[in-house]
């Protein structure tokens, strides 16, 4: 049985449900699973071959429970490529969903804003990304049960999805942007010339996420709608240096209305996975 296999299997006899949908949160946006009813919890440590969150922010455990009617799966933590881990551990979590059933997948992460059109609290549409982290999650041999060895990626971030979230904002009266999404290594903080350099490329946010998820989900023909919650500016825009402690606030003050987006928006996916 393979690690993959063996986390499923896992799972399976865990949580003895099968939602259509996972959102994985990032830093300080776990209380969004607090509001599930009829939750299970799974920390990290007990699922086989799960790579634990390391990050302050990342709690690091797995939820299933209900949103209204509609099940639910959340991955309250992720672990990233500064942590130390190679990119298949990375998305070793996106491929265990779509194992387990899951058609659609929900990323949200804390950013940095490079579009000065962005204001610190903002969230933004991932409409497409780049990426700088110098890893592919599918360099090597490719699993051909698994996916295509060259997956398409014009529309790795589902047109639709971001038509229904864009529809879902603007009934609550919730400022909802779009932008390109610039995945870097981490863990440092870009320099001011790199956010020149960035900008000048296209990029409108910046972080050290997402990115290697997102080409697991493609390649294993998942629906995906990510949102960034700006939580810093970044580098060189303000005349201030960045704090993660600053990232963690400022989640923490925009999480109630990322919570209301996703508590409508998601029953909407869910119909069209």
């Amino acid at each position: 049985m393979t690690p993959l296999d063996e986390a499923v299997s896992y799972l399976q006899q865990r949580l003895h449900r099968t939602p259509k949908i996972a959102v994985v949160l990032g830093s300080g946006l776990g209380v969004f699973a607090e509001a599930l009813a009829d939750r299970v919890e799974v920390p990290y440590n007990e699922i086989p071959h799960w790579p634990r969150s390391t990050a302050i922010g990342h709690a690091g455990k797995l939820i299933i429970g209900k949103l209204g009617s509609l099940e639910v799966i959340c991955l309250s933590g992720r672990a990233h490529l500064y942590e130390g881990y190679s990119p298949q551990q990375v998305t070793f979590s996106v491929r265990v969903m779509k194992k387990l059933g899951v058609a659609s997948m929900v990323f949200t992460n804390a950013a940095g804003g490079i579009n000065l059109a962005y204001e610190q609290g903002a969230l933004v549409l991932i409409s497409d990304h780049i990426n700088l982290q110098g890893i592919n999650p599918l360099a090597g041999p490719n699993d051909d049960s698994l996916g295509p060895r060259f997956p398409d990626m014009s529309e790795a971030y589902s047109t639709h999805f971001r038509y229904l979230a864009k529809l879902v904002a603007a009934e609550l009266h919730i400022p909802l942007a779009e932008g390109v999404y610039a995945g870097l290594l981490g863990p440092s903080y870009e320099t001011p010339a790199e956010i020149r350099y960035l900008r000048a490329i296209g990029a409108d946010l910046v972080g050290m996420s997402t990115v290697p998820e997102v080409i697991v989900a493609s390649h294993m023909g998942m629906n995906v709608l990510a949102i960034s919650c700006v939580t810093n500016m970044a580098a060189g825009i303000l005349p201030q240096k960045i704090h993660h402690e600053e990232v963690l606030e400022t989640g923490a003050r925009v999480r109630d209305t990322l919570v209301r987006l996703l508590r409508e928006v998601l029953p909407r996916l869910e119909s069209k996975s």
